[in-house]
């Protein structure tokens, strides 16, 4: 009994200690004194006013054939102070064409430096400065939005500019970046000089990176926020040049919420060796040619194929945006996908199979708590992903109001997550796609095995269309020849098309991690999927240098070399 109640104290004084937050209580203070002075002398008045502070520790090292090139350890605490005036239903962020770039959305950048030392005077000062700058931005947009809706068509969403949303409370802990430097610094230096024994690797890297972030989170509904979260990276790469100048490249990456998750040496050496030898690999294969006909997009491949294809095109804001090509907008309860696919956007999910999901987070940077979203279910669109810019329809946030530090919050992905209901085998997926190429009289299907990221255009002014890149790909033969290596080829399409040629998915799941950029800058985001058959793709030819690769033989190493063992 007496240890239990120990336990219960000690629990009771970590609890006092966490909701004591200096920085959090200070933030608290300035908050309400800004927000009573402004709404009693500032005309016009604010109606509302947050501030959310991220903090960041940050470590990284790499390394090249066994030398380290760079090692850095940083701390900052960046601070993002957003005003509104006016009211809910119309306020400085409504979306109209005031003339310079960005005032369509009404994004200010704010990006303040703060103390990273617990002083209250310094952060009162920096807090009271910053609502100072935003709040003047704010009153002279505001001014200017309500003189330009005289002169203007209206709008067709005549939506709110802001929803209304319960405040939410919860303080955790403040994360401690563990990061054990003289163990990395050799084990990058050991990993990395293992490319020494590859003569066809014109460059390689290793490269480890940690970091923790807390954000700290406080408005005039009464939220006050604490959270953080961990995250751990090694990337290998390396790259070569070929004989007719195609830069050729390959990269592996792991990640954890913490270093300690992180592989050891024996995965991350096979993972180099793996690197390599694609290099050497593509620098001897034949460049692809365009070609329009049936293939298969590994699980990586095919979550980079649905973050930008359908991802993007479910983001709220873009619904409202009459600017962009607002794809889906008027497509809720209708077919988008075929029937036996789903799609969900879950930031609650931190680990999927065994690995660790980088689109995780607790609460989106408005305050709301995270929540999984199901935008597709069994081919029908459903809903898009929300901040707290409502849309017609969709008056309330759903936890995806997301940015960068020194950006206004919009909606974005977190983990996508394509689930099927017709999953095959891997091996049934491949006689699909021979069978397919066979039966549109073509001598290959491909096979996009990893992919390195792609890009869409969304705008209405643009084409509506997307490029995927793809780094590995084959071609299957329908005579039974070995599958072939190709390089040099981009993926692109429009996307309306590409969805209606799905026929079937693999039977088991792959994550992709990695950043995704957008208006709101760059945040974190994972895709998780099945393989895909589709009936038909495009390819292109990739763009290439003229150079060619040096005249000069590779050096080489009287040191020993770190050689498989």
């Amino acid at each position: 009994m007496a240890i239990l109640v120990l336990a219960a104290l000690a629990a009771a004084a970590r609890s006092r200690a966490a909701e004591s937050n200096v920085l959090l209580d200070t933030m608290a203070g300035e908050l309400s004194r800004n927000f009573n002075i402004l709404k009693q002398k500032a005309d016009p008045p604010p109606y509302f006013l947050s501030y959310e502070v991220t903090e960041t520790d940050y470590a990284t090292i790499e390394g090249t054939l066994g030398a380290i090139e760079g090692t850095n350890r940083t701390r900052s605490r960046t601070l993002d102070t957003s005003v509104r005036v006016g009211s809910p239903e119309l306020d400085n962020y409504h979306r109209v064409n005031l003339g310079g770039r960005g005032s369509g959305s009404g994004q200010v950048t704010s990006g303040a430096m703060l103390t990273f030392e617990d002083n209250p005077n310094a952060i009162r000062q920096r807090l009271w400065l910053d609502t100072d700058r935003a709040y003047r931005a704010a009153s002279e947009r505001f001014i200017r939005i309500k003189t330009n809706s005289q002169v203007q068509v209206a709008s067709r969403d005549t939506s709110a500019d802001f929803s209304s949303e319960p405040p939410s409370v919860q303080v955790e802990q403040v994360h401690k970046l563990q990061f054990d430097r003289e163990n990395w610094t050799e084990r990058v230096r050991r990993l990395s000089a293992r490319f020494g024994n590859y003569s066809s690797v014109l460059n390689s890297r290793v490269t480890v990176w940690c970091q923790d972030e807390t954000r700290y989170f406080v408005n005039t509904e009464g939220s006050r926020l604490a959270f953080g979260r961990g995250y751990a990276r090694v990337l290998i790469s390396a790259s070569g040049k070929a004989a007719d100048g195609t830069d050729v490249s390959q990269f592996e990456t792991f990640e954890a919420l913490q270093p300690d998750g992180l592989p050891d040496d024996k995965v991350l050496e096979a993972a180099i060796d793996r690197v390599a030898g694609d290099v050497a690999a593509l620098l001897q294969a034949p460049e692809a040619e365009p070609f329009v006909g049936p293939a298969i997009f590994s699980g990586k491949a095919a979550g980079v194929f649905f973050h930008e294809i359908f991802g993007h095109r479910v983001e709220g804001h873009r619904q409202k945006d009459e600017s962009e090509g607002q794809t889906f907008t008027k497509s809720v309860g209708e077919k988008v996908l075929p029937d036996f696919l789903s799609v969900v956007f879950d930031p609650t999910k931190k680990k999927i199979g065994g690995v660790d999901l980088n689109g995780w987070y607790d609460y989106d940077d408005e305050g709301a708590k995270a929540r999984p979203v199901m935008a597709v279910e069994n081919g029908v669109l459903k809903t898009f992903l929300m901040s707290r810019s409502p849309i017609q329809g969709f008056d309330h946030s759903n936890g995806h109001g997301r940015r960068q530090p020194g950006l206004e919050p919009v909606s974005r992905q977190s983990n996508l997550i394509v689930e099927s209901a017709h999953a095959v085998s891997d091996d049934r997926l491949r006689a699909m796609l021979i069978e397919e190429a066979k039966r549109q009289h073509k001598p290959y299907g491909l096979y996009f095995r990893d992919i390195t990221g792609g890009f869409t255009t969304t705008a209405r002014a643009g084409l509506q269309a997307f490029k995927v890149i793809p780094i590995v790909v084959y071609r299957v033969y329908v005579d039974g020849r070995p599958d072939e290596l190709v390089r040099g080829a981009d993926i692109v399409g429009t996307p309306l098309a590409s969805f209606a040629k799905i026929l079937a998915t693999g039977d088991h799941a792959e994550v992709f991690n990695g950043y995704c950029g957008a208006e709101s800058g760059s945040v974190p985001v994972s895709a998780v999927s099945p393989a895909i058959l589709v009936s038909e793709i495009e390819i292109e030819k990739k763009a290439k240098a003229n150079d060619r690769p040096p005249l000069l033989p590779q050096p080489t190493s009287m040191e020993p070399k770190g050689g498989a063992r």
